[in-house]
């Protein structure tokens, strides 16, 4: 899939369900951290000498596990799932067509770093397109605290938050922040599937590497870095607009969390946002290249 050539030797379906696989794999192990990461995004900035409820990666996990049990960790799983399910094979399923498409059949040598990141953006806004409802229905269940005694919970679950959100808000509701969703999504999207490719690539000309496990490490590792690098900003405005309902756009979320809590605010939840897309990356890549491996062998069989 990832590889500095244009061509595949995986059939879409192949590649669409090792991609799938290994998304959902990484979305277990990390969504603990992404639960940490939507909490800290959404904390407004404390009043006078009150102190932030959720302070810093590990302390946020604590908090959480602490107050609302250790599963609340794991809030939004199912329909994280979903997304992976979705999203996670369609922006990588598609990665290897779209560069083909972009640099023709004909084309012999490494793949151009533009054309990768052009890649990566087109599948990721794609991908992202038919994925949102997920993600509103993920956000939504992760940034529900501990209520009062007797207070019911908005959602009882990802299927009845589906219908509920649809049945009281409207259809369209379901794509509720799509805008900068898609501009994360594709940003991400391209700088990890991209830099992975290109770090990988670059590796393997270096003496003594070859296209192994911890090869795949470093790539998963870099992929990660750049990803929350450039992703930090718009994945903010992306957390605050599906948990918040009273923005008005996408604009009006930038300039109020600009004017209320600072230009810091857009890289609020850095650390915990680099521990899961590290981590993250590490594992997807890690299991999508032997799931690649598996399939390979099934189809060339």
């Amino acid at each position: 899939m990832v590889s500095g050539n244009s061509k595949s030797d995986i059939s879409f379906p192949g590649i669409f369900a090792s991609s799938a696989f290994a998304a959902c794999f990484a979305e277990i192990c990390t969504i603990p951290l992404d639960t940490a990461k939507v909490r800290l995004q959404l904390q407004k900035k404390a009043d006078g000498a009150g102190l932030p409820k959720y302070r810093g990666m590990l302390g946020t996990v604590a908090t959480i596990a602490r107050e609302e049990g250790l599963a609340s960790l794991w809030k939004g799983i199912v329909p994280g799932l979903h997304r992976q399910c979705l999203f996670g094979g369609l922006r990588i399923g598609l990665y290897e067509p779209i560069k083909t498409l972009y640099v023709g059949d004909n084309f012999v040598g490494d793949v151009p770093l533009t054309t990768k990141i052009l890649a990566g953006l087109t599948t990721g806004a794609v991908a992202i397109s038919v994925a949102n409802p997920t993600d509103l229905v993920k956000v939504r269940l992760q940034a529900e605290g501990k209520l009062a005694a007797g207070v019911p919970r908005r959602y009882s679950g990802a299927l009845n938050a589906y219908s509920t959100i649809a049945r009281q808000e409207g259809i369209g509701a379901l794509w509720t922040g799509l805008g900068p969703n898609i501009a994360r999504n594709a940003i991400i999207n391209a700088a990890e599937l991209a830099s992975y490719d290109q770090v990988k690539q670059t590796i393997l000309k270096i003496p003594g590497f070859t296209d192994n496990v911890f090869t795949h490490l470093l790539s998963g590792l870099g992929a990660g870095f750049v990803a929350v690098c450039v992703g930090s900003p718009v994945d903010v405005v992306k957390s605050r607009m599906m948990g918040d309902p009273s923005y008005k756009g996408t604009i009006d979320c930038f300039v109020k969390t600009l004017k209320n809590d600072g230009p810091f605010a857009f890289y609020k939840g850095f650390i915990p946002n680099f521990g899961r897309l590290g981590s993250w990356n590490v594992i997807m890549f890690l299991t999508l290249e032997q799931a690649k491996k598996f399939v390979r062998s099934i189809e060339s069989a």
